[in-house]
């Protein structure tokens, strides 16, 4: 592919895209904010608490399976906008629910928008940007997403400060309308994915693309994506699970598993009544819960500014160790009911070896490893295996730490150390490979 740098053109047509990242992190972290607030007026137990909170992620893990269809159909801008719609109506919906059954309905509609950006924002930055850059721009999607994060803690602990009363929860998850509005007007303001036009052989209109963000040479660069994808189109109707697409499938099949068994999401979600099993008031839990966020976004910016520099699989190996020391830790202290005082250490340090690992790699590796012919579909399924796991996580964290607060912990420790053998022996490092050169390498 043609040298190219990052014009403004193409800074904007990421940001843009990435900006879905920031409602899919509000939206999902918000909820840790209103889980006390949504037990008293729902009447939820331990168990229907854990089905409130994972209702989006059930709406995700739909989401994320039927994705690849408008991405086909469509291409990544056009179905961004549909996302975009439904950011608004869950935000609007969930503030306005009379009634639990109306909240999850709307929850749910939250999910397919997460599930959906979480297929189309990266895939649309792997097929915009150039090689040498593609690893930092698409982990903008997970800067973006870890910023939704501290917004959403932020927004919870300010809106706490100002407004108090039952309707308190209406207004933390309401908030997420104005994003939702902002990005679907800013959609209109970015070309369309040179890569999907090709393939729909609308050959001008992905020249004007490529001339509109910035390439060097875009009939060099055209002609590269035609052949690839003329080569890969030779095959007919390819499955997704056909022996040659076995490893990339495998690696995507891992990498959600690991992502998940971090416990990232179930630490997120509930991250304020882990601290009020621990002791600390719900003023306190805001104020350590924002500490976490501003961990999640810097670390994860160290991790961008690491990906193209020391590669995907050293960062994922390091995560491992320091993950799995942090969980370890975590866990002795609600088994031994001591040291109390070290839960926020030790989650701050889990969030930032997770944030600098797994946070920066795991959408840029599920964006680069899956060759042309099957990109959609496998970015589709690897997005539904990824909230399934995280559906199934989150829902059952509540019910597990009932029965005991230590052994959650300990299984994700147990799940990072496995980690770190698997990537070491079976990840191939994808470091400032075009994406033509890693199905070279993938090919099995």
């Amino acid at each position: 592919m043609a040298a190219r740098s990052l014009t403004p053109a193409l800074a904007l047509a990421t940001a843009v895209a990435a900006l879905g990242g920031l409602l899919f992190g509000f939206d999902t972290a918000v909820i840790a904010g209103t889980t006390h607030a949504l037990t008293g007026i729902f009447h939820l137990s331990p168990f229907t608490l854990g089905v409130t909170v994972s209702c989006a992620i059930w709406g995700t893990v739909l989401g994320g399976l039927l994705a690849g269809i408008p991405g086909e159909r469509f291409g990544g801008r056009e179905s961004l906008r549909i996302t975009a719609v439904l950011y608004l109506l869950s935000a609007l919906g969930c503030a306005f629910a009379s009634n639990w059954s109306t909240f999850l309905v709307f929850r749910f509609l939250s999910g397919l928008a997460i599930g959906g950006c979480s297929v189309f924002s990266p895939m649309y930055i792997a097929e915009t940007a150039p090689p040498a850059l593609r690893g930092r721009l698409v982990a903008c999607f997970q800067l973006s997403i870890v910023t939704g994060i501290l917004v959403a803690y932020a927004s919870n602990a300010a809106l706490a400060l100002v407004i108090h009363g039952p309707s308190l929860w209406r207004f933390q998850i309401g908030v997420a309308a104005l994003p939702a509005t902002l990005f679907l007007v800013a959609l209109g303001f970015i070309p369309r994915s040179p890569r999907w036009l090709v393939k729909q052989a609308r050959l001008e209109e992905a020249h004007r693309a490529l001339v509109a963000i910035g390439s060097a040479d875009p009939e060099r660069e055209l002609a590269r994506i035609r052949g690839s994808l003329a080569a890969d189109l030779a095959q007919q109707a390819p499955s997704l699970f056909a022996p040659g697409f076995r490893r990339p499938l495998l690696l995507a099949l891992a990498l959600g598993l690991f992502n998940q068994l971090s416990g990232i999401n179930a630490i997120l979600y509930y991250l304020n009544d882990i601290f009020a099993q621990a002791g600390f008031g719900a003023m306190s839990a805001d104020r350590q819960a924002i500490a976490i966020g501003v961990a999640n976004l810097v670390f994860t910016m160290l991790g961008m500014a690491l990906i193209d520099v020391v590669g995907r699989k050293p960062l994922l190996l390091v995560g491992s160790v320091g993950m799995a020391l942090a969980l370890a830790g975590i866990a002795a202290i609600f088994l031994a009911a001591k040291l109390q005082f070290l839960l926020l250490p030790l989650l701050l340090v889990f969030i930032a070896f997770f944030a600098a690992s797994q946070g920066a790699v795991l959408w840029v590796y599920l964006s680069e490893i899956f060759p042309p012919a099957i990109r959609e579909k496998g970015q589709s399924f690897a997005s539904f295996w990824l909230w399934l796991l995280t559906a199934a996580v989150s829902g059952l964290f509540p019910s597990l730490a009932a029965l005991s607060r230590g052994s959650p912990f300990l299984l994700f420790a147990a799940a990072m150390a496995a980690q770190f053998v698997v990537v070491l022996w079976f990840f191939p490092e994808t470091k400032g490979s075009s994406l033509e050169q890693i199905q070279q390498v993938l090919h099995d």
